[in-house]
């Protein structure tokens, strides 16, 4: 049903779009007036799957249709003027507060807004390929656009240098990263001996009451463990092969939670679901309940995200798992 309804969203989208830009007089002579379209010396021609874009060499106007592909442009040191939001949080992060003070929201990013995107005359609009799925033709001829594929939990480092090759900052994105391992190495080194005796499970609760077991590596909170090396539980080792990034688990599956640590990635509106789980006579077995050392983390950046994301994740991990006099 949440795909159909998707479909939906898109489709109607669509419809307004076309709708809305006849509506608004936008052809060819007016877009030579009012719409941002570079000239050839001043953007590079890009090949995507919905087509070409001619992307502007140095964007000032950036639209953003998602706030995983936001913390890629703002590390890059781009401020875009807008961005949809989250349609699981429903509201920013707060590992981005600070960053966007003055960023226009353009609503739930399964819907944005285009009559605010019309508005905002954009010289790039950047979004992944669901976005633009059904009215590429409406946006591009609001400003070049270009669909960055899908997003890949375990390959965030690889999207960054991506666009940081498009958008002529490809230092900028490598000195992210950097920092990033400078940090992870860091933990390690904190970390000592401990480092390989940490089993760590993270387990997510959806607000409709879906418990998920993420997975090291393939998951984006699973591939931040695993470059710092902490291992997951061996039951986990043992039973769960899959290179999905989650699989659901049910309560008399609790089991495969078992580690010296678990990481409760709660969604907003999942406080039944998480007390529940709580109850469980099945959950006071586990070392991690036992020992007092389950830590609730916020979803907003332990779901998905990019550099900003993972150095939070990392925030998380120097809290729970380094002692404060280290």
């Amino acid at each position: 049903m949440s795909k159909l309804h998707g479909y939906l969203s898109r489709f109607i989208l669509g419809v307004f779009a076309a709708i809305f830009i006849a509506a608004c007089g936008i052809n060819t002579q007016q877009q030579s007036s009012t719409s941002r379209q570079p000239s050839p010396s001043e953007c590079q021609n890009i090949q995507h799957q919905l087509g070409e874009a001619c992307i502007p060499t140095s964007p000032q106007r950036i639209i953003v249709t998602s706030e995983i592909i936001l913390d890629t442009v703002l590390v890059l040191g781009l401020k875009p003027i807008a961005a949809a939001e989250p349609a699981l949080v429903g509201s920013r992060s707060r590992h981005l507060a600070g960053k966007i003070d003055e960023l226009v929201s353009l609503g739930n990013e399964n819907q944005p807004s285009l009559e605010k995107i019309l508005q905002l005359n954009p010289d790039l609009i950047l979004g992944f390929n669901w976005s633009f799925e059904h009215n590429y033709e409406q946006f591009s001829q609001i400003a070049p656009t270009l669909p960055l594929g899908s997003y890949s939990h375990d390959g965030w480092n690889t999207s960054l240098q991506r666009l940081g090759e498009i958008l002529n900052r490809s230092q900028q994105a490598q000195q992210q990263l950097d920092n990033y391992q400078a940090r992870v190495e860091k933990l390690k080194t904190a970390l000592g001996e401990r480092l390989n005796n940490i089993e760590v499970s993270v387990v997510r609760f959806s607000a409709s009451g879906v418990i998920s077991l993420y997975l090291h590596g393939s998951s984006f909170p699973g591939s931040v463990l695993e470059d710092v090396g902490l291992p997951r539980p061996k039951v986990q080792q043992e039973n769960i092969n899959s290179d999905a990034v989650s699989q659901r688990i049910s309560l008399e599956r609790l089991d495969l939670l078992d580690g010296d640590i678990i990481f409760a990635v709660v969604d907003p509106g999942a406080n039944e679901a998480f007390t529940k789980f709580q109850q469980e006579p099945l959950l006071q077995k586990l070392k991690a309940v036992q020992s007092d050392r389950v830590y609730i983390v916020d979803s907003g950046y332990w779901y998905t995200g990019n550099v900003l994301a993972a150095n939070a994740i990392l925030d998380d991990l120097f809290k729970y798992l380094v002692p404060e006099e280290e």
